[in-house]
């Protein structure tokens, strides 16, 4: 790609970055499917606001799509096919906690990014906590299935030695801003240093979450080992 990355991208740039035909682009923007804006009789589209759309876009996926998407994601960073991603690289037996000691959505947040700041790479848990409770005001994290991704709106490298994953299941659900009421109880907190890691992150963690059988052994897990050992299995079958 061509585009620095705090550039716009316009309609042959955008194209390239998601593998869509330019035309199909244009066509997208022109009926307010994609976040753009003309600028002299051009299309421009901000690059934050492209991010988001496709982060808002995978909630509305099944498995299938959202492979195809971490696909569209590894080629647009450059990724071969044969470069294994892993949560096992940003997630550590040390960043789970289980059971997560919070009982309201303040202090699920604080204690997510101490966690994650426990690991190392998170070097401001307060910064982070305060981007964290920023984005859910914007926007809840929390899904119909009583999980929440939280992550700040975006990535903070100046905080951060590295990404890193933290996870933490309640005792009992707590209200977390999930439709029509539903109740959170495992949370899981994305550190990321660049939005493309962000995306690819979110879209690994999506696909996982989407395998109820993979939620109830978290759930059930005794441990912080046997829920880390659940995810990386369930990873492995994803092909």
């Amino acid at each position: 790609m061509t585009n620095e990355p705090h550039e716009d991208f316009g309609i042959d740039s955008l194209a390239a970055y998601l593998h869509l035909l330019p035309q199909q682009i244009s066509r997208l923007a022109s009926r307010g499917k994609l976040p753009g804006r003309k600028v002299g009789g051009q299309w421009r589209f901000s690059r934050a606001e492209i991010h988001h759309w496709m982060e808002t876009r995978m909630g509305l996926l099944d498995g299938e799509e959202l492979a195809r998407m971490e696909s569209v994601l590894d080629r647009s960073a450059g990724v071969s096919e044969f470069d294994e991603f892993s949560l096992s690289r940003l997630l550590a037996v040390e960043s789970i906690a289980v059971p997560l000691e919070a009982r309201t959505k303040s202090k699920v947040i604080l204690t997510m990014t101490d966690l994650a700041a426990a690991t190392g790479r998170l070097w401001d848990s307060d910064k982070m906590a305060e981007a964290v409770r920023a984005r859910e005001q914007l926007h809840p994290t929390a899904l119909d299935n009583g999980v929440a991704l939280l992550h700040p709106r975006r990535p903070m490298a100046s905080i951060l030695s590295e990404p890193v994953l933290a996870l933490g299941r309640t005792t009992t659900g707590i209200p977390f801003g999930g439709a029509g009421g539903v109740m959170t109880d495992i949370f899981v907190l994305i550190c990321s240093t660049d939005d493309g890691g962000h995306l690819r992150t979110l879209a690994r963690i999506s696909r996982l979450i989407s395998d109820s059988e993979l939620l109830d052994l978290v759930r059930t897990a005794t441990d912080s080992q046997a829920v880390f050992q659940a995810i990386l299995d369930c990873e492995s079958q994803l092909g």
